[in-house]
C-alpha cells in the first residue's frame, strides 16, 4: 500500500484527462465555475473535479508575505 505522505501520485493516474473532459486546453486554468458543475455530474469526471479543487486548496500563493 502506498505512503499516506505520497497520496497525490496514485491519485492522478491519467494527467490531463479532465482537461480533455472538460475541452479546456492543458496550458489553460480550469474555472471554479466549471469545476463546480463538473463536481456535481458524479463519476470518474465528478471524482476528478473534486479532486482538482482539493488540490488547487494546497497550492502555494506566489507573492509577499
Amino acid at each position: 500500500m502506498a505512503s499516506k505522505k505520497k497520496w497525490i501520485q496514485t491519485a492522478i493516474s491519467h494527467p490531463g484527462a479532465l482537461h480533455k473532459a472538460l475541452h479546456i486546453p492543458e496550458g489553460k486554468t480550469i474555472p471554479t465555475s466549471t469545476l463546480n458543475k463538473a463536481a456535481k455530474k458524479g463519476g470518474t469526471i465528478g471524482k476528478q473535479a473534486n479532486l482538482a479543487k482539493t488540490l488547487r486548496k494546497l497550492r502555494k500563493k506566489k507573492g509577499g508575505g
